[in-house]
């Protein structure tokens, strides 16, 4: 009865009758210019002049070679579903909708997110390299650095739950919470009864979730609930059975941000496989960080910005504002921490081009840990030419994947990067969901932000870069740590791969843009 009930859920479920109106949707708009195409002949000669275009503006325009490629392969082997697609994608208004509003709270913005004077001559005094990459975050990621940064590093989310779950039973003034994944469960159901308990001892609770979580996790009518209990609830793009592109950009981010002197970010979620609770890949390894005192403004900033997209009345931004140092025991203290955001709207790849700065900079080593490795030519140049000029570059991979296709895509990479000297491991034990990159004892990043097309280029995230706080080395440790878990692959792992894995991988490349 309940394998029937899963069928049952599988066949008429959400999920299923949205993909199934989304390829009918396709069929007749694919189909119906396919039709034309074989009865008219003039179709065949405007589809080859608007291939022809197209494909000059492909080819100029600024965009990752990968994403040219595709479409310049898509436009030559299928000519009128390459040049209908194109157009298509190109035309959506709600994309350039939610590209001007950003724009529009960017500026709304700008005033809250000036950097310190005195911070800015300190970091610029020190090291005109570090100088480079916080003003460029600043200038074009829209958030600055800060001095005196107190950070705590959680190396698991069981760790990161408990200090959550005291930090938010502390609130006194606002509660926001930005996710991608909500589920229902142990840890949901624990994070919810000290939110509806804060609502009534008077705190603003603030709840948005990405609309992927309405598929199958969440149930459509979950912002109605919680509003019953006095919560402020939205959903990021709620799925839709119509064909557009904007729903191809989710929030990817994960952010808690409590009274304006605390916020969390790092890869784990509000389900239990995040904190050990369900065991889906074997042990689930992520990473957090909290952060205290007026670094926490930018992550205020960042959840607003997603907040109010869809509202028409203005935020009173001041009122979420904080300013002061807020040092508690456990925390590490000093250096300079500049939170960020990224967006795929603003042709401006900010966790990327952040990555690739540390790559290119390293002295001693880079080490990383990714749940995916789906990498463009510019992150292979860096990563294999770090290794070429002596660095140490470690990535650690998860030898348990949760994505199948991730796993074939990852391991095309490999024998690429092992040859020019990189050092790839996988976590036995299960799933490494952690987005890390520490180098040199001095400088880390902790965010949502994986190696991936899809975080990289279509993803709204988030992450913090840190330098010369000694929370690096807690980051850093828990590399070593996690590194004794592993197994290094090796060349000769790469040669025996099953072959069809290899083919089905390679395959996958071609549509990597789009993982």
């Amino acid at each position: 009865m309940k394998k029937f009930r899963s069928l049952w859920k599988i066949i008429f479920g959400r999920t299923t009758v949205l993909v199934l109106l989304m390829l009918a949707q396709a069929v007749v708009l694919f189909g119906g210019f396919a039709i034309l195409d074989n009865s008219i002949w003039a179709i065949n000669y405007i589809v080859a002049v608007l291939a022809v275009i197209i494909l000059m503006y492909v080819v100029n325009a600024k965009q990752n070679s990968s994403f040219k490629l595709m479409w310049i392969v898509l436009i030559l082997a299928v000519p009128v579903v390459g040049v209908v697609f194109y157009i298509y994608t190109k035309l959506q208004y709600g994309t350039r909708f939610i590209s001007e509003r950003l724009k529009e709270l960017n500026a709304e913005q700008e005033k809250y997110l000036v950097p310190g004077k005195e911070t800015v001559n300190e970091v610029f005094a020190a090291s005109k390299q570090e100088f480079g990459i916080f003003k460029y975050i600043y200038e074009k990621g829209g958030y600055p650095v800060y001095r005196d940064a107190s950070v705590k590093y959680f190396p698991l989310g069981e760790d990161k739950f408990k200090e959550m779950l005291y930090q938010l039973d502390g609130a006194r003034e606002f509660i926001f919470l930005e996710y991608f994944i909500v589920d229902k469960g142990y840890m949901w159901d624990r994070i919810l009864d000290i939110l509806a308990r804060k609502v009534k001892e008077g705190v603003e609770v603030r709840f948005m979730y990405d609309g992927t979580c309405s598929l199958s996790l969440l149930p459509i009518n979950y912002p109605q609930k919680m509003e019953r209990l006095g919560i402020k609830c939205k959903i990021f793009s709620p799925m839709k059975p119509f064909l557009t592109t904007h729903q191809n950009n989710r929030d990817h981010r994960k952010i808690l941000v409590i009274d304006g002197h605390t916020a969390f970010t790092g890869g784990i979620n509000l389900a239990d496989e995040y904190i050990n609770r369900k065991n889906r890949f074997g042990h689930w390894k992520d990473t957090a960080i909290m952060v205290k005192g007026d670094a926490v403004n930018s992550f205020t900033m960042m959840f607003l910005q997603m907040w109010n997209i869809t509202e028409t009345k203005k935020e009173n931004y001041e009122a979420y504002i904080r300013h002061g140092s807020y040092v508690e025991p456990g925390m590490r203290n000093g250096g300079y921490i500049a939170p960020y955001g990224d967006s795929p709207f603003d042709n401006e790849e900010v966790g990327e081009k952040v990555y690739l700065d540390i790559l290119n900079r390293a002295k001693d080593y880079v080490h990383i840990m990714t749940p995916y490795l789906i990498l463009d030519e510019e992150l292979i140049n860096d990563i294999t030419f770090a290794a070429q000029r002596g660095i140490e570059v470690k990535l650690i991979l998860p030898h348990i994947p949760d994505k199948k296709y991730a796993y074939l895509l990852a391991r095309t990479y490999y024998e690429e990067l092992i040859s020019q000297g990189v050092e790839i491991y996988e976590y036995i034990p299960g799933f490494v969901h952690a987005k890390v990159f520490t180098s040199d004892d001095e400088k880390a990043v902790v965010g949502t932000i994986n190696l991936d097309f899809r975080s990289l280029y279509l993803h709204f995230e988030c992450a913090a870069y840190i330098w010369k706080n000694p929370v690096v080395k807690d980051v850093e440790e828990d590399f070593q740590n996690t590194l004794k878990k592993c197994r290094r692959i090796t060349i000769k792992d790469c040669k025996d791969y099953n072959v069809l894995f290899k083919l089905a991988g390679r395959a996958l490349r071609f549509i990597a843009p789009l993982m």
